[in-house]
């Protein structure tokens, strides 16, 4: 009896799934980078339904909405109008091989602001804060303020660190959002009038920083934005705050545990 031989295909091997469970690590890692960055890449939809990308400016809302300022005469602008949906990269990079740096792409719906709105005023002082240079054009006619609500982000914390994050793993409570904007201007320019040491304090002793003329420039419930120059850092909270006594009882601690030898 003659056998016949013939080569079966062997199954294919099962692709490994890259993206890792979401955890708390992440959570931070993709809040840092969204409360950090003052730039990102904006890539919008144009008529054509081709993606394109522009290099833009940006702050974050008290809640963490990334916001942007840009001119009427800008091809982006009229993309924003005509299709809300868009997506920012996040890419500080660094020394040495600039994949091997964490970046997040948050996938976004833009939302026009109203100038004379109480979100216009909010949205504009934090943007000028973080923005300072941006006085020189932020009143002139043909710009405007867009919220970018985030839908979803994907986060790379370098290689094989892979994650799919909502909404909720990037933005603040919005309640103790709304609580801390309410206070943040009269707090950060009592803690810049009178308490400038304290400043000082959480940029060298907190976060490594050369000293210099630090400022308080943001406060949120997840932490504290500083500035000098053009140099920002992001101080994050060791855990949120949700109303004024517990930011005033944090901002003390801070600088008491600043202030400790090393």
């Amino acid at each position: 009896m003659t056998q016949i031989l013939t080569d079966a295909p062997e199954p294919p091997a099962r692709r490994m799934d890259p993206i890792r469970p979401t955890d708390d690590q992440a959570r931070a890692l993709g809040r840092q980078l969204l409360r950090s960055a003052r730039f990102g890449s904006l890539a919008t939809l144009g008529t054509d339904g081709h993606p394109s990308a522009s290099l833009v400016s940006f702050a974050t809302d008290s809640d963490g909405s990334p916001v942007i300022l840009v001119s009427a005469l800008s091809a982006h602008t009229g993309h924003l109008e005509a299709d809300p949906r868009c997506s920012l990269l996040l890419a500080p990079g660094g020394k040495g091989d600039p994949l091997a740096h964490a970046r997040i792409t948050l996938k976004l719906r833009a939302r026009k602001i109203a100038r004379e709105s109480e979100a216009g005023a909010r949205i504009r002082r934090r943007f000028l804060a973080r923005q300072p240079k941006a006085a020189l054009y932020v009143d002139f006619g043909d710009f405007a303020f867009f919220s970018l609500q985030i839908e979803a982000a994907s986060l790379n914390g370098g290689f094989g660190r892979a994650y799919e994050l909502v909404s909720d793993d990037l933005l603040s409570d919005r309640i103790a959002a709304e609580a801390i904007a309410a206070m943040e201007e009269g707090a950060i320019a009592h803690m810049n009038a009178d308490h400038a040491d304290a400043v000082a304090a959480y940029a060298t002793g907190l976060l490594g920083a050369q000293h210099g003329n630090w400022r308080l420039t943001g406060l949120d419930p997840d932490g504290a934005d500083l500035a000098c120059g053009d140099l920002v850092l992001r101080l994050a909270f060791p855990a949120p705050v949700r109303d004024a006594a517990a930011m005033r009882k944090m901002l003390v601690d801070l600088a008491t545990g600043a202030r400790q030898p090393s």
